[in-house]
Formats: structure tokens, sequence, C-alpha cells
């Protein structure tokens, strides 16, 4: 009996007292009722506090109740449900329950039957979902801050996706600005032998990329200066671009839509949203420019769309994009930006608001902090290449690609993060994501040693009563959490607590392997007893799980170390 099905078990004994007459709910049975482990041993295998969410609304005999007396009689109720052993009241009406080790036990082979779709549910089921992440300008490497998003917004897409929802991962290419004419005045001054301009780009991939335009278009020196920073501009982009998808590529990041910025100038579309905006009396023209109505929907300040020289104004690019994306046919928005972008957020929150709808539900933006590398204890502050910043493939050149996306993606969005290289490179139970993936391992191991004995998986034959030691319940109880833990990481943004569940599953598993009393083999020329075969099952269960997390993390799961 896992979490989910004890609450059903839970609000049918409800609906049972109230069929029954013997209690009254005037706001209706629930559909579900909170079940957690409990913190302290001895508590039962599981807790609710039902009885003290309903308690005040109850009637007994048409009077009201206290939250103790209405649970003794949910307690009541619930020792004679199937699968429940005993029940427990405790302080002012916690229902402390003991599941059958029978019912326990199930969870393990319910487990290996759901295999790669176990931790899966249906919450966000019909949902169709535009999560937009990196979007890094086309000007250089992928920079750290950069590469955070990745790991997190590929884990996020994964998590929405087990969860039920429609998934489009999209990459907004900026490619029309003024950093654009930095990056193109940067390579054209490379190639001619000039300083790089003051406000241009630096670092060797400035002096790669413009070796390989001239290559390419060798006639782009003997070009007036305007058509030749046009070309510049057009290769280079497409070759920093190329390289860019590259390397998310090689970071398991691969996008569904690379949505390009000057689209949306070209085709007409901001035109249109502004044409929709002003339908809507939220826009109006003061001192030759056209302005947004920002502030009266919390932003700080009106905004120009249209500057008074006929220009377009940054946030008008922002205005098509997002009815572009509602155009689509998607009902919520994400975007994801680093932590130089949180006065961002009520500008494009009152815009949204603007075209009608509601922030936080059609537009969700996500902030992260930084990152800061580390190696002997000292900050690294930039890369050989790039020459500014420390980039994607410096983070996996030092510790791998499972190692990164695990570390970013093992923390909260709104955290700074020290990532120590020299742990997370490391071969030790230290590094988190090691001792995840060597528990991973170790399963493998185990099911290959059954296998030499001949041992396979009993089936009907399984008898669950047998995962009966406190820590086959234990083990259980952790894999049983699994579909709660997804659930959370969707609904709350924080595919964080995917990783850190791992950790805590995996410490369970170590030791109950480390307990003689749960061994899984025979020992010596014993024969295998159906309490070996249960808990192959309960081993199958634990690499299952381990397997179906570190792929929302998109972490590979080996099966030796």
């Amino acid at each position: 009996m896992n979490p989910d099905q004890l609450s059903e078990t839970i609000v049918d004994a409800l609906g049972a007292l109230v069929a029954d007459g013997a209690i009254t709910l005037p706001d209706g049975v629930p559909t579900q009722v909170t079940v957690e482990r409990p913190r302290q041993k001895g508590h039962g295998d599981y807790a609710t506090n039902v009885a003290l969410q309903l308690g005040k609304k109850v009637q007994v005999g048409g009077e009201p109740t206290n939250p103790r007396a209405f649970a003794e009689l949910v307690a009541e109720r619930l020792r004679s449900s199937s699968g429940v052993s005993d029940v427990e009241v405790a302080g002012p009406g916690f229902l402390n329950v003991t599941v059958e080790a029978g019912a326990q036990g199930q969870v393990a082979a319910d487990i290996v039957a759901a295999g790669d779709a176990y931790g899966s549910s249906d919450a966000f089921a019909g949902e169709k979902i535009n999560l937009e992440f990196v979007s890094a300008n086309p000007t250089g490497p992928l920079h750290i801050g950069a590469v955070r998003w990745a790991a997190v917004g590929d884990a996020l897409g994964r998590v929405f996706t087990f969860s039920g929802a429609e998934v489009t991962r999209e990459y907004y290419f900026n490619d029309h600005g003024a950093q654009l004419d930095r990056f193109s005045s940067s390579l054209l001054a490379w190639a001619k032998g000039r300083p790089v301009p003051e406000d241009g780009y630096g670092g060797a991939y400035i002096e790669e990329i413009a070796k390989d335009v001239v290559a390419k278009r060798p006639e782009v020196l003997d070009l007036p200066e305007d058509e030749a920073q046009e070309v510049f501009r057009a290769e280079g982009v497409e070759l920093m671009f190329a390289e860019i998808k590259q390397s998310l590529h090689d970071f398991g990041v691969d996008f569904d839509v690379y949505f390009h910025e000057n689209n949306l100038h070209e085709s007409g579309a901001v035109g249109r949203a502004i044409e929709r905006l002003t339908e809507m009396g939220n826009t109006y023209e003061t001192d030759g420019a056209l302005w947004l109505r920002t502030e009266k929907y919390g932003d700080d300040k009106d905004r120009v769309i249209i500057k008074s020289d006929g220009q377009a104004a940054y946030i008008s690019g922002d205005l098509a994009y997002y009815l572009d994306k509602k155009e689509r046919g998607f009902d919520r928005c994400f975007i994801m930006l680093g932590a130089d972008h949180h006065g961002y957020v009520g500008r494009m929150n009152a815009m949204c608001a603007a075209f009608g709808d509601e922030p936080g539900k059609d537009l969700e933006i996500l902030i992260g902090q930084m990152v800061n590398l580390l190696r002997d204890g000292q900050p690294m502050r930039m890369s050989k290449r790039a020459g500014t910043t420390v980039t994607i493939n410096d983070l996996v050149d030092a510790i791998g690609v499972d190692a990164s996306r695990y570390a970013l993606a093992r923390y909260t969005n709104d955290t700074n993060i020290d990532l120590d290289l020299d742990l997370w490179a490391r071969a030790h139970n230290d590094n988190p994501v090691y001792y995840v993936q060597y528990a991973h391992a170790r399963t493998c191991r185990m099911i290959e040693n059954a296998a030499d004995l001949g041992m396979t998986l009993p089936g009907d034959a399984f008898d669950p009563t047998l995962l009966s030691h406190e820590l086959d319940g234990r083990l259980l109880r952790a894999l049983a959490e699994l579909p709660r833990v997804v659930t959370a990481a969707a609904e709350l943004r924080a595919p964080h607590r995917v990783a850190r569940y791992l950790e805590d599953t995996a410490s369970v598993f170590n030791k109950w392997y480390d307990t003689k009393e749960c061994r899984m083999l025979p020992i010596g020329d014993e024969p295998v007893t159906p309490t070996n075969e249960a808990r192959l099952v309960l081993v199958h269960a634990v690499r299952t799980v381990l397997a179906n997390g570190l792929a929302l993390l998109g972490v590979s799961a080996p099966e030796r170390m």
C-alpha cells in the first residue's frame, strides 16, 4: 500500500461514515487527503492530519465535535480496512497508521510491474506547456548561468511530461538588436587586424569564428565596411549558434523549437500585438511615442513600445512573442531567466495582464541565481577560450555531463550555488551523483549475482508478507514516495526535490544492504528461499526507482561503476 492508496482508503472510510449517518461533512467528502511518513520512529508507517483539517466542520448527530473525537471515529473505521494493521490517535487528532506487511510489500511488485512508468501521473494531463529556457544570445559560448538553466529547464520539462503534460521546449534566438552589432564588429575588427571595439567581445572564440568566416567567404575583406559587417553578422551568428546547439546537445538538452526574434519584426507580429493591446485600451501616445499601460497592472511604470524615432523598443518583441505563444495554443508559458533579469518580472507580468491573461498561471517567470565554480577552494573566474566567463565546456571538461546536470539541478532556483569541482569529480560517496549512481549499479550487480544462482523473479508466487523486517518496510515506504515527489516537483517547479529524494532513498537502500538480516542472496550452499526471492523483487524495485529518478534529471543510470 503506497501513500496514494492509503489516501483512497481514508477517503473511503470517510465516505462510509457519512453514508452510515455517523458523521456529516457540510462540504462533502474530500477526494484525497494528505498522507505523510511520520517524522518520529514508532508513530506507524504513515500519518495523516485529516481529522484536524475537517474537525471544525464535521458534525456527529447534528452537533459539532472536536478533532480528536472525530479522529477516533475514523480510526475505528480504518482498522477494519484491507491492508491496515493498526491505527492510533495521537495528540489533538493525528492518525498514525500501520500498514500490514503484505500490503506494504506489494509496493515492490507494483513498482516492478510499472517499470519505466513508475512515478508518472496524470496530474498535468491535458495541459499544453511552453517551456522557454537558456535563450542565450549567440554572441559567445554558453556561460555557466545559462548552463544552470539548461540542466534545470530540461529536468523540469521531463518532470512535466512525466506528470502528463504536453511540453514544448523552446529557445528564443535573439538575432535582432545591438548586441549582434557589437558581435559582428568584433569579428570584423579581428579579421582586419584592428583592436576590438571597446564595447565589443573578446576571447579566443572571436578569433576562431572570424577565421572560419574568412575561410568560407574570402571575398569579405574586399567588401565595403557595412557589407563586410553584415556578412560577419550573418555567418558569425550562424557559426556561434551552431556551436551553442552542439554544446547543448552534448549536454543532453535538445529543443523542439528555435524561435528567431527577427521573425517577429519581419512577419508583422509586433504590429498585430500592438493592435490587440490598442483594441483593449492598453496603449496610448505621448511625446511622439507609443506606450503600454503596464503601471495599472502592477509594473513600476508604463513602458515605451514604439520610440519617438519610430523604432521598436525591446519590449515590443516580448509582446509579439507572448501573443504568438498563446496563438499557438499553449495553456501555460514558462520563461526561465537569470538573476540579472529580476527587474524584468514586473513588466512581463503586467504585459500578460494587459492581454487579459493571469500572471502566474498563463505566464510564469522563474529566476535562477548565480553559479560559482570552485577549484582547490578558489573560484574559477574565466574560460581560457571565452576570456570573460566560465562556459559549459569548462564545466563538462572538469566533472562530466552527469555530474554537471545533477549538481546544477540539485539546488533550489533561488539559491546561489558554489560547486566544488574537486568534490563533484571524485568517485566517492561524498559526491551526491556518484552516491546515487553507485547505488543503482549495486542493484544491477545484485541482480546479476542472483541470476548466476538461477534466481528469477517469483511472479505470482511472490509473497509480500515476507518483506517483514523493519528495514524492508522503511525501504518500501521510501520507494512508494516517488510518485508524490514527482508531482510535487512539477507543481512547485522544483526538480531538485527529485535529486534529494534519490539521495535519501539510496541511503535507506545502503543501510538495508548492510543489514545481514535483509540479505537477498542465500549464504554458501543454502537453498534459495521464498524470502530471498521476495527480496529480489525489492531490489528490482529499487533499481527501477533510482533509474526513473535519474532519468528525470537527464542523468545516466550506469550498471557498473
